[in-house]
């Protein structure tokens, strides 16, 4: 199987499995030749401990938290998910919550959790403006100029890719911060959704 065949749905399904990043989920599934339980025993032998197969254990415990900005025109619900109530109470799960609130509240943009949740018709339109864009380009350079255009694109509306602006994060994505916190707590640790209010808006 060649790395075109390992789809965005797959890679997702094995970062909830195992908590691992995107890179190294795709690398493992490129390497297992799409077989996931191979995969998982690849990430293992690579990350050792990090890494546990989660299974199917479906995300039904968790938290909402609020987040309102001083001057109350800004304001964000944020639900996360975790598989036991004795993580959903814990103080890592609980700020982890509210520090996200706060970077939704700071970033108007954010429109989905990650790439995978933006609609086809969408992306393809976005897609369609890049492509104008890189017309007077070499064809052999547009599909590259495009791709990076749209990666650009989703690390703006998507919560997953954000870069934290707060400095104490040393510039790690919501992502890398999501992975951190599955790895400590071996749970699966899942931002369902999230809402931002602004005053007027």
């Amino acid at each position: 199987m060649s790395t075109v065949e390992i789809g965005a749905k797959d890679v997702k399904a094995l970062r909830e499995r195992t908590g691992a990043g995107m890179m190294d989920c795709k690398k493992a599934l490129t390497e297992a030749e799409g077989d996931v339980e191979k995969a998982i025993e690849i990430l293992r032998l690579k990350q050792g401990k990090k890494i546990q197969d989660l299974g199917e254990r479906t995300a039904t415990e968790g938290t909402i938290q609020a987040y309102v900005h001083a001057g109350a025109k800004v304001g964000v619900l944020i639900e996360v998910d975790c598989n036991t109530d004795f993580v959903a109470t814990n103080d890592d799960f609980t700020s982890f919550a509210r520090d996200i609130a706060m970077q939704i509240a700071a970033t108007p943009t954010i429109r989905y959790v990650s790439r995978d949740d933006v609609p086809a018709q969408e992306r393809e339109a976005e897609a369609r403006i890049y492509e104008q864009e890189a017309a007077d380009k070499p064809e052999n350079v547009r599909e590259r100029i495009i791709e990076g255009k749209l990666d650009a694109w989703y690390k703006t509306i998507a919560l997953l890719e954000q870069e934290m602006h707060n400095p104490k994060f040393e510039g790690k994505t919501v992502q890398q911060l999501r992975d951190e916190l599955t790895a400590k707590t071996g749970e699966n640790v899942v931002i369902r959704r999230f809402v931002r209010f602004a005053v007027g808006q």
